[in-house]
């Protein structure tokens, strides 16, 4: 940025008027773009909650899915974090020069679609006949609840560890440094020191896994069997209407759906909110230390043993399961499905036109997640427009991934398909993956935010600095990292997307497509859809990969 363009903007930026007016503008566009289209479609259809309120039985199986829905999401959630923490300290801790091909690694489940990866999770633990489960000659893991926690897990880590590392790699270790030069073991180090300055992020990575696992549908329908969570619920309900003749009628349809859908997001936010209350309370480091006991924990085989774990729960739980669908793709290298491809031979030309949308659709919406969500992190991190209100944002900021991704799409398609219908589908497209990958970058950035002493504002700001020249100089070094950890999850996301697409318009993005592959709507071999698979989790590593070298290279230590 030009040295007088820049001097202009930072004395701009001080005017009351303009800082504010950026910040209102963010909470706008977030109203206007990313709250109001998925919880309008519900609102509309309060009425209907009238048939179903009097009919127990349904009241009660809704109630029971409910709860299935928030006991899967704590546990896998907790768990998340568990394993993600080592992973995480391995892969900004760890020496080895490979840490950035296992950092791309980690993203890989959250590329592959969701249905496609919920295929894949269950051919790999319950097909009979492949994957692990040929080994035993049976079923390994039933479709069930078990299968569905195992497969919210290898959706939501990748989630959890790119926030933690983006938290780490913002994390000055200089003060882990101090405390060793203390004498104080690594473990000691990291639990007294490391997780309390990174709390805000931890706080924040439980949060995305939670909300995560509480709205997958499609993914979930394919592994659960006759378990039935929130999202389920609503997708079995919609199934009992939509055949012939229906089993449900209309009204208990959507009454049953409104129903859930407010419970899970009543009290998801009720949850987000005590979390919020007492996680910032509970002080990290806990009392006590056992200096003997940490010290031994903290020896190299010790180490490795921790980091051995974490590769093989990474590993063997969610990156081979997740790749399984992928598989044939080796096969068919060796057959002219590959020449064919490369021709653009039917199906092929659909799947390249898909794979071009799906990566321009990506970019597009990462851009737009930096130049709306910045804003809107700094105002709830810093409580620019009061306590009140910011604190309200922080909550709020969940609710579009809260809403089970079946009545988010309806809801997306009424106000943005329905009621405003001259804007092109493109942009359609645009506005509902913004909605959907929205609090990831804002959750992301806010809690990076948090990390950093206000008093190093407050100091810059005595000194004269002008409130854009705070953040470039302050704010933008200390969580940069993190605002490429929350564009990797936003480009992972959008790309991986596939219900809201369906929902909103006839363009076809390369999930939508492979989808189409998995379902038989598309006649196409199993070594197609491998070969499909693997070109978009190949492309996508590709990118990824090269962007990290990038950011290392501007001196990611």
């Amino acid at each position: 940025m030009p040295k007088k363009f820049a001097e202009k903007l930072d004395k701009l930026s001080s005017k009351p008027l303009v800082k504010y007016g950026v910040y209102l503008t963010a909470v706008i566009l977030f109203f206007a773009l990313i709250l109001l289209p998925p919880i309008l479609g519900i609102i509309i259809k309060w009425d209907a909650m009238q048939d179903v309120l009097g009919n127990g039985e349904l009241i009660a199986r809704a109630l029971n899915a409910v709860k299935n829905s928030f006991t899967i999401a704590v546990l896998v959630s907790v768990l998340d974090v568990v394993a993600g923490i080592p992973m995480a300290w391995l892969v900004t801790r760890g020496k080895s020069r490979w840490l950035n091909v296992l950092d791309t690694l980690a993203d890989v489940p959250f590329i592959v679609p969701t249905a496609v990866l919920g295929y894949s999770i269950l051919l790999f633990w319950s097909d009979s006949e492949k994957g692990i489960s040929a080994f035993f000659g049976s079923s390994l893991i039933s479709p069930g609840w078990l299968l569905v926690a195992l497969l919210h897990f290898t959706f939501s880590y990748p989630v959890v560890v790119r926030v933690i590392v983006g938290a780490l790699l913002d994390y000055k270790i200089e003060y882990e440094q101090a405390s060793r030069t203390l004498g104080a073991p690594p473990l000691t180090t990291a639990r007294t020191v490391t997780l309390g300055i990174i709390k805000p992020s931890l706080i924040a990575a439980f949060i995305l896994a939670f909300a995560r696992s509480i709205s997958e549908t499609g993914a979930t329908m394919m592994v659960a069997g006759a378990f039935e969570n929130g999202p389920v619920f609503i997708q079995n309900m919609k199934n009992a209407f939509s055949v012939q003749p229906p089993l449900v009628s209309q009204a208990v349809y959507e009454g049953s759906t409104v129903f859930a859908s407010l419970i899970l997001i009543a009290v998801s936010c009720l949850i987000f909110a005590v979390v919020r209350i007492f996680a910032t309370r509970f002080k990290l480091p806990i009392k006590g230390a056992w200096p003997s006991l940490e010290r031994k924990l903290s020896y190299s085989s010790a180490t490795l043993t921790r980091n051995s774990v974490a590769l093989l729960v990474f590993f063997a739980i969610v990156l081979i399961p997740s790749l399984f669908v992928a598989l044939p793709a080796f096969e068919a290298l060796s057959t002219n499905i590959l020449p064919n491809a490369l021709a653009g031979v039917s199906p092929w030309d659909e799947y390249w036109q898909s794979l071009i949308l799906s990566y321009s659709l990506g970019a597009i919406v990462t851009v737009l997640n930096v130049l709306v969500g910045l804003p809107m992190a700094i105002v709830v991190a810093r409580k620019r427009l009061g306590t009140s209100f910011s604190s309200a944002l922080n909550v709020l900021v969940d609710i579009p991934i809260i809403v089970p991704s079946v009545a988010l799409g309806a809801s997306l398609r009424f106000f943005w398909k329905e009621t405003l219908a001259f804007i092109p589908d493109v942009w359609l497209l645009v506005f509902a993956h913004l909605a959907i990958t929205y609090p990831y970058f804002v959750r992301s950035m806010s809690a990076a935010v948090e990390r950093i002493g206000i008093e190093l504002e407050e100091a810059s700001r005595t000194l004269g600095a002008k409130p854009l020249t705070v953040f470039r100089t302050i704010i933008l070094p200390l969580t940069k990292y993190s605002m490429f950890s929350g564009a990797v999850m936003v480009f992972t996301r959008s790309v991986s997307e596939t219900g809201a697409t369906l929902a909103v318009t006839s363009l076809k993005t390369a999930p939508v497509v492979l989808v189409d592959w998995v379902k038989g709507k598309i006649d196409v071999s199993p070594l197609e859809i491998g070969l499909g698979c693997g070109f978009l989790i190949l492309f996508s590593f590709i990118i990824l990969l090269a962007l990290r070298l990038i950011i290392k290279g501007k001196g990611r230590y």
